[in-house]
């Protein structure tokens, strides 16, 4: 189990980039944190998710 958002969720071990293409996010204007420490895009296909684990997927907004 891993923690998305707030909300716990089955998943098989996989990578930033897999986990955001089950949930079809494409990963334009979004951020995504793993544990705490954002994970750079160029680092999604590399950062392996582990049980237990917890994301946060935040979209950017406009406005200020």
């Amino acid at each position: 189990m891993i923690k998305i958002n707030g909300e716990l969720e089955e998943f098989t071990r996989g990578n930033v980039a897999q986990l955001l293409q089950r949930r079809g996010i494409d990963g334009r204007g979004i951020a995504v944190a793993l544990n705490g420490d954002v994970v750079p895009r160029s680092q999604w296909d590399h950062v392996v998710i582990d049980d237990g684990a917890t994301i946060e997927i935040v979209t950017a907004a406009a406005g200020g």
